[in-house]
């Protein structure tokens, strides 16, 4: 049997499909960049995080805010977490996938998503604090 002596192209000539040349990006240089569901979710924790240190600034000093994917270990008795807190630790750490999956909004659009992201944060740093969710941003929701 005869050996081919055809060498395989390099990888990067290899995505050179049928001569057209290698992909560009999906947005060209003349649109922004695409915003994921990542991008949204840290986006808007962010912004909630900044409003809440800035009315609790002493009360949220040195808490430090996370964001996961999915909570590990085994689901709670109210069952899968969408927020863990620890007093002890000053830490909220906010699991993404449980909180974008489980909202069963009645819109799904994007301000309610904002807002559902938004609460669980404010739920999840009154339970920090030991207050109510309704006193950790009175001033937030009043058009409602």
């Amino acid at each position: 049997m005869a050996r081919s002596t055809r060498r395989m192209p390099p990888r990067a000539a290899a995505r050179d499909r049928h001569g057209r040349g290698i992909r560009s990006s999906v947005v060209g240089p003349h649109l922004a960049p695409l915003r994921t569901r990542v991008d949204f979710f840290d986006a808007c924790i962010a912004s909630a995080v900044d409003y809440l240190r800035d009315l609790w600034p002493d009360e949220l000093e040195r808490v430090r805010f996370e964001v996961a994917a999915v909570p590990t270990g085994e689901p709670g008795a109210d069952g899968v977490d969408r927020w863990r807190v620890s007093r002890k630790a000053r830490t909220v750490v906010l699991y993404r996938l449980p909180i974008e999956r489980m909202a069963h909004l009645h819109r799904d659009d994007e301000w309610h998503r904002r807002s559902y992201i938004e609460s669980c944060v404010f739920r999840a740093v009154a339970e920090l604090l030991g207050k109510d969710p309704w006193d950790i941003a009175p001033e937030r929701y009043r058009h409602f």
